[in-house]
């Protein structure tokens, strides 16, 4: 059995490497993406262009319009002169923010009745304009201390633990990671029946010596150490060029890693063997890849879902491998606590693995 299985794998390394789509998808596009979204991909907001509509057109209204355009974050901040100039900025998206200030702004500082600036940003872009609306708020707070009382007023010192510099770039590089390493892992292993089927290579396949089970694991084995392999070329690349910090164990990463990229397997082997093209597979691994990405965590935190999405979060192998790779290599999380999220990991690939080999071994049969 053991001869058997490595002229199999041999065999599928071969037709791997030997195929340009699968060259591609194992060698270029990984690295491609993973330098291309590490920069592009950003949690920040900056370069925010801005309108004021002051009304007040006093020392107090520059003053505070000072602060805005001194800020790192906005790009421009331009004095406009009627409420029609606001609302064009906005509806043009010539500016993503505007600050209105009232007429009576100085009479209100002066009577320390409490003055009223209006913030409006585009809502069409819900996280871009929360985030625009706190960065306001901050300013706007930093300007009202300097008019209060000559009291000191309370400092706040923050720590960031874990990413001292908020550099959004740590988790990028994590998520985008896990992430490649499954659309890697996903490709190859739905390829690989589709493409025996495409070819005309599989009736051979099936009337040799080997079982079914046999099958499974000689195309399950390239793709998984392909895409582990890959995981930790593009770890090494977060580490020497974007000075990614590796706080936790590596063996522990990887180990994860590979348990994650089992339950993948799993689903990408169910998925070809339900495939008759190459086509059909690639189009059932994007089907799958939407929504695992969406229930991830990556972009919203899973806290956050309704809770039926929370419950449908438990088939995700993707939610807990991310929960490992940010809490290993970002904080070096401990034994215990990687215990939680990589014991559902493992249930997650004995369900997908044993799905995968029943629904080929009944296609077969």
């Amino acid at each position: 059995m053991t001869t058997r299985l490595l002229t199999l794998i041999i065999k599928e390394f071969k037709a791997i490497w030997k195929d340009p789509r699968s060259r591609f998808i194992v060698t270029v596009m990984p690295l491609l993406q993973l330098i291309i979204f590490a920069n592009a991909v950003t949690m920040e907001v900056k370069n925010i262009d801005m309108v004021v509509l002051d009304n007040s057109r006093s020392y107090y209204s520059r003053e505070l319009i000072s602060h805005f355009a001194n800020s790192p974050w906005f790009n421009s901040v331009a004095v406009i002169d009627t409420p029609q100039q606001l609302r064009e900025s906005i509806d043009t998206q010539k500016a993503s923010a505007a600050l209105e200030i009232p007429g009576d702004f100085v009479a209100a500082i002066k009577n320390k009745t409490g003055a009223a600036v209006q913030i409006i940003t585009d809502g069409r872009q819900t996280n871009s304009a929360s985030i625009i609306g706190n960065y306001a708020t901050q300013i706007i707070q930093g300007y009202t201390k300097e008019l209060a009382s000559s009291t000191p007023p309370l400092e706040i010192v923050t720590r960031n633990w874990f990413n001292i510099n908020l550099d959004y770039k740590y988790y990028s590089l994590v998520s985008l990671m896990a992430m490649l390493s499954m659309v890697i892992v996903l490709l190859l292993t739905s390829l690989s029946i589709a493409r025996e089927k495409e070819v005309g290579t599989f009736d051979q396949l099936i009337v040799s010596p080997l079982s079914s089970a046999e099958i499974l694991i000689g195309k399950a084995v390239p793709a998984q150490l392909l895409a582990w392999t890959l995981t930790l070329l593009m770890l090494s690349i977060s580490v020497q060029f974007f000075d990614f910090p590796l706080n936790g164990s590596l063996l522990l990463f990887l180990a994860a890693d590979f348990i994650a990229l089992l339950a993948l397997v799993g689903v990408g082997l169910f998925i070809s063997s339900l495939c008759k093209t190459q086509q059909q597979a690639i189009l059932g691994v994007f089907t799958f890849q939407m929504p695992a990405v969406l229930l991830s965590g990556f972009i919203s935190p899973v806290d956050s879902m309704p809770v039926a999405l929370q419950y449908l979060t438990y088939l995700n192998p993707l939610r807990f491998f991310l929960a490992i790779a940010k809490g290993v290599l970002l904080k070096d999380m401990e034994l215990q606590y990687v215990a939680l999220n990589l014991l559902p990991l493992t249930l997650i690939a004995i369900l997908t693995l044993s799905i995968a080999g029943w629904t080929f071994k009944s296609r077969l049969e």
